[in-house]
């Protein structure tokens, strides 16, 4: 019993639904066939017990089968017409019995009713050559004394064989389990038809799963009809292998943008780290001044890979919920920290600074980085001695500044990995910083915009929008 369910389930699926279907028709089947048994037999008996009850003996024939059997020399009645069989019965419990039938057996009932303490019995006895009979048995009294009876009174038992019903009920009995027979067998195969037509969308779906396993191509797709459980699987099957297509498009976009972009501080490197080189090989050393460059340049070109590197690892953590723990912090304070590293990078500029209090959730290091990158764009594209103007009120943090602006068929692509400007290609940067400054905004529930200055001028603004509140939460 152990191993039943396993192998079942080792099964098809068409052929577990095919079983199922069966089993359940089957089951109801087999019930509808009992009540129908035994709602007829119910009949059959009730009608039966209601022909007993309406049997009328008359006195001729009581007094005929009583004659005959207190005096041997008297001829027996003959049989009553039909089945029945008709049975004096006296209180003390003798018999009396048509001709040609086998006496029955008296009941407590019977003798009961023939002792006038019952007003009359019906039950199921047996004969004495062991036939079953139904038995109706009622009082019967005379208008005149028959001979030899003592008492004056007697009861009447009429009866007709259960083979009557018996018969019918077996016919009956072998014709249902043919017909249920019959159905199981149709019902199985209906099942295993409605099956293969059922799963053959899951079919395609398996077809189409099985060839993604084995080609990795993410552009099948099948086709969706109707509005039924395997269409929504159809639908979710197709938004994710579009989904997963998409993922990978980006992954190779992020590798090889990635690679381009590291390829340029690598190959300045490996240029000035040559040139260092074949001066020592050589013996012919390099001017200070060159050598002086060269390092500076080498210097550079480390702190720009590994500004580069530190983006993509940034890039790199998944699009969900940053891993850092999420803190009440003092937006206007990173503000002003970010200020300050901005003013370091660009002492020949103006800063215009208004900051009102104002408190988020976020990763603080995560927010200050955004912060700062917005700044850093805004110090680096601003002409010398240019103004920068930030703002902070009611969670709207604004950014402007006076550089040459962001054309409006470029604004869609700013916040895109590794795009850059080609007015800005000249400028340090690895063109990660904007989607990572997204990439945070987001995560905090806001969200980041650039557009031109709205009043006309030079210069982009950029907005940042936080959720919070002016004042602290208590206990902070």
């Amino acid at each position: 019993m152990t191993g039943s369910p396993s192998r079942f389930r080792a099964l098809p699926l068409r052929s577990r639904l095919a079983l199922l279907v069966a089993s359940a028709v089957a089951a109801a089947v087999a019930a509808v066939a009992v009540a129908c048994w035994f709602v007829t037999r119910e009949q059959l008996e009730n009608q039966l017990d209601t022909s007993l009850r309406n049997v009328s003996v008359s006195d001729d024939l009581v007094r005929s089968l009583f004659a005959a059997c207190t005096r041997p020399d008297q001829a027996a009645p003959p049989p009553v017409k039909g089945t029945y069989t008709v049975q004096l019965v006296t209180a003390s419990g003798s018999t009396c019995t048509s001709a040609g039938a086998s006496p029955i057996d008296v009941t407590p009932a019977d003798t009961a009713v023939a002792a006038g303490e019952q007003h009359d019995a019906l039950h199921t006895a047996t004969t004495r050559n062991g036939s079953k009979v139904r038995v109706h048995t009622y009082p019967y009294e005379t208008r005149t004394p028959l001979p030899g009876l003592v008492t004056g009174g007697f009861a009447v038992s009429v009866a007709r064989p259960l083979s009557e019903i018996d018969d019918p009920l077996s016919s009956l009995a072998w014709m249902l389990l043919v017909v249920s027979g019959i159905g199981v067998v149709g019902a199985g195969a209906a099942g295993l038809w409605v099956a293969r037509t059922g799963l053959r969308p899951v079919d395609r779906l398996t077809g189409a799963v099985e060839h993604v396993a084995r080609t990795e191509d993410l552009t099948v797709r099948i086709p969706v009809d109707g509005e039924d459980e395997i269409a929504r699987l159809s639908r979710s099957f197709n938004s994710m292998t579009a989904s997963l297509a998409s993922s990978r498009d980006r992954q190779a976009q992020l590798i090889a943008d990635a690679g381009h972009e590291l390829r340029t501080p690598l190959t300045s490197l490996r240029t000035n780290i040559e040139l260092l080189a074949r001066s020592d090989d050589t013996g012919r050393a390099i001017p200070p001044d060159d050598r002086r460059a060269l390092m500076t340049s080498v210097k550079a070109q480390m702190t720009e890979l590994a500004s580069l590197i530190g983006d993509l690892q940034e890039l790199a953590r998944p699009d969900a919920p940053a891993p850092g723990p999420l803190q009440v912090v003092a937006l206007h304070d990173i503000a002003d920290t970010a200020l300050e590293r901005a003013r370091l990078r660009g002492p020949e500029l103006t800063i215009r600074a208004d900051l009102a209090p104002w408190y988020v959730r976020a990763e603080p290091a995560a927010l200050e980085r955004a912060v700062v990158n917005v700044l850093d764009n805004a110090v680096k594209f601003s002409p010398p001695r240019g103004t920068v103007e930030i703002a902070l009120r009611n969670g709207e943090l604004t950014v402007r500044d006076q550089g040459p602006g962001i054309p409006a068929d470029e604004l869609p692509h700013v916040f895109e990995r590794f795009w850059r400007s080609p007015s800005a290609r000249q400028l340090p940067g690895s063109g990660l910083g904007l989607s990572i400054v997204a990439r945070t905004v987001q995560q905090a529930g806001g969200e980041i915009t650039l557009r031109p200055a709205p009043d006309g001028g030079p210069g982009t603004l950029a907005t940042i929008r936080l959720p919070g509140a002016p004042t602290p939460p208590p206990g902070l």
